[in-house]
């Protein structure tokens, strides 16, 4: 029986443009994060902005996270999403939502929680 996933979307607004420009920083953190929740990354792409701001997507073989950021306006769109084909994946999902989001200064956050 199919049992629906979580995908948290979020829209982060920050105190500061800190953190929004070193896609390494942030490639380092994410690949720390899926190997402590026991998720498996299959594929992944990272790329800086010359300008500033980053855009990263990583596939998982429970789906996928990607984030976007925009330091000119202190921005960052974030979107995690992991199924439940082989087990509940709902407290993972959170937990790296919350833990990528901790690498922020958040002044406001909106978040929408989807199961699908």
């Amino acid at each position: 029986m199919y049992t629906k996933g979580l995908h948290i979307i979020s829209t982060i607004h920050t105190k500061s443009d800190r953190h929004l420009t070193d896609v390494q920083v942030f490639k380092e953190k994410v690949n720390d994060f899926v190997t402590e929740l026991s998720l498996t990354s299959v594929g992944a792409v990272f790329h800086d902005f010359e300008g500033g701001g980053f855009t990263a997507v990583v596939c998982l073989t429970e789906s996928h996270l990607s984030i976007h950021t925009w330091p000119e306006y202190n921005r960052i769109t974030l979107d995690v999403f992991l199924s439940n084909n082989s087990r509940n994946n709902e407290d993972r999902c959170r937990a790296l939502h919350d833990r990528i989001i901790e690498q922020f200064e958040i002044e406001k956050i909106e978040t929408e929680n989807i199961l699908r």
